[in-house]
């Protein structure tokens, strides 16, 4: 059985763990991450069988609205995602590299499940609000086109949500830059 995900984004530490706390007893979902992120938002991500992820998700965006940035719910995310995560995606060669950037955690994550559902891409990281006051980017690698094309695709997915922030796509970059990358 496919695995859904979803995740929910606050501005503040104690709404967050108050909505980690309502997630899991409104629905039978496991805790992926539940943590702090830059500048002070929390992020909960859990995971279960649809109706659940769905069921908690919504109850703690009911809940909690006050202090609520963004969320999503994915039915079959696409598998690169979590390694890329977790950093722990094994790149050999970066031909073309896609970047794209979020205001939002939720966003980058949609963007980025789009991304690797649409075009022979593979997603080499996602950075999570580290560092950047907040803000979410992510790399991937392929052909040219295929990366053009899942830029363009992830940038419409989240375009609505006013999260995009800004992208490019940079064909045969130098191998001292992806040196750095990987």
């Amino acid at each position: 059985m496919s695995r859904a995900i979803g995740m929910i984004e606050y501005m503040t530490v104690s709404t967050g763990m108050a909505a980690s706390d309502l997630m899991m007893k409104t629905a039978e979902v496991d805790i992926i991450e539940a943590q702090t992120v830059c500048p002070g938002k929390y992020i909960i991500i859990v995971q279960g069988q649809l109706s659940a992820v769905s069921a908690a998700v919504e109850a703690a965006k009911h809940q909690y609205p006050k202090h609520f940035i963004d969320s999503f719910v994915l039915g079959n995310p696409h598998e690169s995602i979590f390694a890329a995560i977790y950093g722990t995606t094994d790149i050999k060669k970066i031909r073309a590299l896609g970047i794209l950037e979020t205001f939002s955690v939720a966003s980058m994550i949609v963007a980025a499940d789009e991304a690797a559902k649409s075009a022979e891409v593979e997603l080499i990281e996602l950075r999570l609000a580290r560092g950047m006051c907040g803000k979410s980017y992510m790399f991937l690698t392929g052909e040219v086109s295929a990366v053009e094309a899942s830029i363009e695709r992830a940038k419409r997915v989240i375009q609505d949500g006013a999260m995009m922030l800004d992208s490019t796509v940079i064909a045969n970059p130098d191998e001292k830059l992806c040196r750095t990358m990987l």
